[in-house]
């Protein structure tokens, strides 16, 4: 293959945007210069793009000097902006989709607006990026050929998830806040007192940590209760 045929395979010119498409776009999820040059190009192209909450996605355009409409859409509104953005796609737009950080759908906003465009044949085009729970997979050095994602765990009922979560054998990831990672960790220990667990906090910041050992050892005190949080368990073995 030369360099030509490597140039096609690799799509290294930079496309023309689809009327009538929804872009999923990965953002940043600390670093900014964590994006790709693939996501920028939508952004700076794209009509309309649709974030999870305009005052953190404009930190990211204005670093980059994109000025765009922009949309709210997030947990709350949407249902009914799902409606607004699907007419705007059927009129012709080109969407671009942003959550706050990472890639839309895990465990943010999205699911429900690429849904109706399925239903309304609206063409999807996902653009890769940065994805805190695989980073965190990754860093863990477990071993990650099958792994579980929980998410974030609910306010009610988690016992009966922990329960269930120490049955499976894998490598098992959970999100949680500042708000309430210590109480986490409390039950986490409960479950998997004996397993090595990776507590990642603010991956690709400048003040990342990860707090790795067997999950009774981990000093929750010194765990600081800022910025969000990957916890990765080693759930392999009985």
């Amino acid at each position: 293959m030369d360099n030509k045929d490597f140039e096609n395979f690799l799509c290294i010119n930079e496309e023309e945007l689809f009327e009538k498409t929804l872009y999923v776009v990965s953002t940043p999820i600390g670093n900014l210069n964590d994006i790709s040059f693939r996501a920028l190009h939508i952004l700076k192209n794209c009509d309309l793009i649709a974030v999870e909450d305009t005052r953190k996605a404009s930190i990211l355009l204005n670093h980059y000097g994109i000025k765009k409409k922009m949309v709210s859409y997030y947990s709350k509104n949407q249902i009914y902006r799902t409606d607004y953005i699907i007419n705007e796609l059927l009129s012709g737009k080109k969407v671009a989709l942003l959550s706050d950080a990472g890639t839309p759908c895990i465990s943010d906003p999205g699911s429900i607006l690429i849904s109706k465009c399925i239903e309304n044949d609206i063409l999807i085009k996902p653009i890769p990026g940065a994805s805190s729970l695989i980073h965190s997979l990754v860093i863990s050095g477990f071993n990650s050929n099958r792994f579980f994602f929980q998410g974030f765990l609910p306010h009610k009922g988690r016992e009966n998830i922990l329960k269930n979560l120490e049955k499976i054998r894998m490598v098992i990831i959970i999100f949680e806040s500042k708000y309430k990672i210590r109480a986490t960790l409390k039950d986490l220990m409960i479950y998997f007192k004996n397993k090595e667990i990776a507590v990642c906090r603010e991956l690709t910041k400048v003040y990342e940590d990860i707090y790795r050992g067997k999950c009774k050892d981990i000093d929750i005190n010194k765990v600081k209760e800022k910025g969000e949080f990957v916890i990765v368990i080693d759930n392999n073995s009985p």
